[in-house]
């Protein structure tokens, strides 16, 4: 079982309470706009780190994180993006990621709006963890933890943090 702490859109902010609701977790999850290296080289000195660049993500970043990234965890293909949109609603890249990677999860950012998904057409799980960082028009804070278990995705949590 691999518990893993999903966060988006940190805009150069790392949130001190990461540290403490991602304690146990075995992986963290960027899905974008982490706004500056310094936030992502803290997070891998804190536990091993997947992330994406996002549209405010300067060129440091760009040379160090991927647009898409496809993995795999246990028994679940993942495809992670910035912008990524929602079932029906796909940005039009992330579509086509979609078609051609055959996910089972699919992770995006962006929005800054939380938003849990399933797609019956694509057969997978839509995840954007909203924003963690101060910047944006977000009035609360979110972030989100989950188990990976095989191929079961399960004791998905919510964490909402106060406005900014």
């Amino acid at each position: 079982m691999t518990q893993i702490g999903l966060i988006s859109d940190t805009h150069s902010y790392l949130e001190p309470k990461i540290y403490t609701h991602f304690a146990n977790c075995h992986q963290i999850w960027h899905a974008g706009d982490i706004g500056s290296i310094s936030v992502a080289d803290k997070l891998q000195q804190f536990k091993p780190l997947k992330a994406v660049f996002g549209n405010i993500d300067n060129y440091e970043i760009r040379q160090c994180y991927k647009e898409f990234l496809h993995f795999e965890v246990e028994g679940i293909k993942v495809l992670m993006t910035h912008i990524g949109g929602y079932p029906n609603k796909y940005a039009p890249k992330a579509y086509n990621e979609i078609v051609k990677y055959k996910p089972n999860l699919f992770i995006c950012g962006h929005s800054h709006i939380l938003k849990i998904m399933y797609d019956n057409t694509h057969n997978m799980l839509c995840i954007n963890p909203g924003a963690i960082g101060q910047q944006g028009f977000h009035f609360v804070r979110t972030m989100i933890k989950f188990q990976i278990d095989k191929t079961d995705i399960r004791n998905l949590e919510i964490i909402e943090l106060s406005k900014k």
